[in-house]
């Protein structure tokens, strides 16, 4: 689960640019449990990138905001895109297979980056644009008219795209707009009105998945949904904890720690070097001779920003 626990900004909603629609919340999950947001829009118009707190969520060109799923199992679970507010349907487009994207598969796109979604205009100017959608799952077609919070389809991996998200783009005729800095374009930093009809609060970064496995797993893995155990055999050929994240600065520190039923098994604390989207990293030791003593295994993995804590989460694994 998802326990993203520094909130930085707290948006002020329902105060919204003249004339513009308040959105509510398109996804039908829970933020900071179930679903996080990965990517805001980018306010840096030199080729650098930032999100409006002046934060790292973003990249350069960037035109909306990533609300991402914890894996593509929670993705095939199905997760449904609502809709943000009233409208018409203007397009739609689905078919497009859902699967990360390589850099040799960027030209067979054609151009077709957002892969399966719904346009709705809203009026006035006012369009919303949501992209990544499963394949299959589109409900809705062009000039139907849509009410606030109804099914447009479901969060998938079609398009361009590196992790299962639903990518919204707001935009007031050619402008694009952030709908959390709405009358601030190219700026960050500070406290604004907002496009949405209710709070949603700035997380600058968290852990999105911790476990156990017996071995350091694959990072595909991580993000699929597959790594992870809640019991495992003694004589297992490692006890490797991981702690699977979003949103890294530079310095960073994750901690790793592994108790067991005669105390304490492992300690680390990894310094990151670089900006991330997501990330994972993993520690543990090797089996000892006779294996490991039957119980209870306790994980803690911790994300501290500038000596404060970011993030923490907690997993048990039961060795038999």
């Amino acid at each position: 689960m998802l326990r993203s626990s520094l909130v930085l900004i707290s948006a002020l909603a329902a105060f919204p640019a003249a004339g513009a629609p308040t959105f509510s919340l398109p996804v039908d999950c829970e933020l900071g449990e179930t679903c996080f947001i990965q990517n805001y829009v980018d306010q840096d118009s030199s080729g650098e990138h930032t999100d409006f707190t002046c934060g790292p969520l973003s990249y350069d060109g960037h035109k909306g905001t990533d609300f991402a799923l914890p894996s593509t199992d929670a993705m095939d679970a199905g997760v449904n895109v609502l809709a943000a507010a009233d409208g018409v349907v203007q397009g739609t487009r689905d078919g497009m297979i859902d699967k990360i994207i390589t850099t040799e598969d960027i030209p067979k796109l054609n151009g077709k980056d957002c892969g399966n979604g719904v346009s709705i205009d809203h009026g006035d100017g006012w369009v919303s644009q949501y992209c990544h959608m499963k394949k299959g799952s589109v409900t809705v077609s062009q000039g139907e008219q849509i009410v606030r919070g109804q099914v447009l389809g479901e969060i998938g991996l079609s398009g361009r795209t590196q992790f299962p998200h639903l990518h919204i783009s707001i935009r007031d005729g050619d402008r694009v707009v952030d709908p959390f800095a709405p009358d601030h374009p190219g700026v960050c930093g500070g406290t604004y009105d907002t496009l949405w009809e209710s709070d949603i609060s700035y997380v600058g970064g968290g852990l999105i998945r911790v476990g156990f496995d017996v071995g350091v797993p694959k990072f595909a893995s991580v993000k699929s949904g597959m790594a992870g155990r809640d019991r495992m055999p003694s004589q297992a050929k490692a006890l490797v904890l991981f702690g699977y994240a979003f949103g890294s600065l530079p310095d960073d520190e994750m901690d790793l720690t592994i108790t067991g039923p005669q105390g304490t098994v492992f300690e680390q604390t990894v310094v990151l070097k670089k900006t991330q989207a997501q990330y994972f990293r993993a520690g543990g030791k090797r089996t000892p001779m006779g294996g490991w003593p039957k119980g209870a295994y306790y994980g803690e993995v911790t994300i501290t920003r500038d000596g404060v804590q970011l993030d923490h989460q907690t997993i048990t694994v039961t060795v038999e």
